[in-house]
């Protein structure tokens, strides 16, 4: 028997059949209930936030003549044309005016959103009426004071001098953060480049994975940041593998969160036997597979379910290529996988830790991308390349045999297998 599989590459699905006897399974979210209204259920959670009063009594009691909205970049689907309405109308409740509110996007060093994207993400009235900043991790900073471990914490100007900070974002699995959203939009959001450089450089310590928040370093700082800068409110959301919202959570920037988290965790991480010799896995199409600095989330959770030696099919576009410059040049200089280990030995660069990340998932592995990145760029990260699926499992059959076994990933980036042995 056939079974046929739609795999996200960009904007478009791929089809993919393959033979019933060759899957071990299928790894995708655990099913959670779309909220069947979830503009209510935004309003909702802003009126009856976690630990903190509702957001219009916080406004009335503090009075903001400045108002920051840090937001996500073009990089994580986030749903704003349903979370920032019910944010704006509370702010105008209390006589807050446009010019009074910024939408500080979270890039970290990102490049910035072009205004196509902000639209196409925010609507072309939010982008019209409301100062929107792509945060610039080497300019326009404040010094907001001193981490505990001595770190100098220097912030977005927009973030640090506003009377009012509301932290926007995706609560999703993040490969040395724990988790994205809540506190992850100060730090790295919209930290300076030594600030984000020094927290990643943490990202190899103990408890510093997918899923760890508990012993998680990196994931202490940031929470750290949010405080020290004083985020007075979150509203975040987790989303299904169709970007479909599944909760909301809002209000303080670690309890509010924290229970978002749970959320993920239960959708978001699935309990496998055993690893495979293959794994068949996309990103999770636009904007998750923009480019290869994206596009490696997707492979560090299918490598946990992959063999040593075994193989890895990656469906994603990547249409801007290697999406960062220090990251390209760290690829560019290693002849070998071992030629990045040693080069994070020798001295952490931002930029060249995603190089890193990539070896230390797939260095024991051989990874064949179907993508619009050329085979000469292929070649240079130590991939291979295919020119579709068919091509890419014929490889496949002819490695492990017509008897392979292969797990199915159909959003990668979304779901993170746990070996239950």
């Amino acid at each position: 028997m056939i079974c046929e599989f739609k795999m996200a590459k960009g904007n478009e699905k791929l089809t993919m059949r393959i033979a019933q006897h060759n899957i071990l399974g299928v790894i995708e979210q655990q099913y959670l209930p779309v909220l069947e209204h979830p503009l209510a259920a935004i309003e909702q959670a802003i009126k009856s936030p976690i630990e903190t009063p509702p957001l219009l009594e916080l406004l009335q009691r503090k009075q903001p003549q400045s108002v920051a909205i840090v937001v996500n970049d073009v990089t994580r689907p986030t749903p704003y044309q349903l979370m920032l309405p019910p944010l704006l109308a509370t702010l105008r409740a209390v006589g807050i005016r446009d010019d009074q509110i910024t939408l500080v996007i979270a890039t970290g060093i990102h490049r910035p959103n072009t205004r196509a994207e902000n639209e196409r993400i925010f609507g072309r009235e939010i982008v019209e009426r409301l100062r929107l900043i792509s945060h610039n991790p080497d300019d326009d900073l404040v010094n907001c004071g001193v981490l505990s471990d001595g770190q100098e914490l220097f912030l977005n100007k927009w973030v640090a001098n506003a009377d009012f900070i509301i932290n926007t974002g995706l609560i999703t699995l993040h490969y040395f953060a724990g988790f994205s959203g809540g506190r992850k939009s100060t730090l790295p959001g919209v930290a300076s480049r030594e600030m984000i450089e020094y927290n990643h450089s943490r990202m190899n310590e103990p408890g510093c994975s997918s899923g760890s928040i508990a012993t998680n370093p990196v994931h202490k700082t940031m929470l750290e940041a949010a405080r020290i800068i004083g985020v007075d409110f979150i509203l975040n959301v987790v989303t299904n593998s169709t970007k479909q919202i599944v909760a909301v959570v809002a209000g303080d920037v670690e309890e509010a969160w924290l229970v978002g988290t749970e959320i993920c965790r239960q959708c978001s991480t699935v309990t496998i036997a055993e690893r495979a010799d293959v794994v068949i896995v996309s990103a999770g199409g636009y904007p998750k597979d923009i480019n290869l600095y994206q596009a490696q989330k997707a492979l560090e959770h299918a490598a946990q379910a992959t063999n040593p030696g075994g193989t890895i099919i990656i469906c994603a576009s990547c249409a801007e290529g290697y999406g960062e410059d220090v990251f390209e040049q760290w690829m560019d200089e290693a002849e070998c996988w071992q030629d990045l280990f040693d080069h994070f030995e020798r001295g952490f660069e931002l930029g060249g830790h995603k190089a890193f990340a990539l070896a230390r998932a797939v260095a024991d592995k051989q990874v064949i991308w179907v993508s619009d990145l050329t085979p000469a760029i292929l070649e240079n990260i130590m991939m291979d390349h295919a020119a579709s699926l068919e091509e890419a499992l014929d490889r496949v059959r002819d490695k492990h045999g017509a008897d392979y076994k292969a797990y199915i990933m159909p959003a990668g980036a979304s779901v993170l297998p746990i070996v239950s042995k």
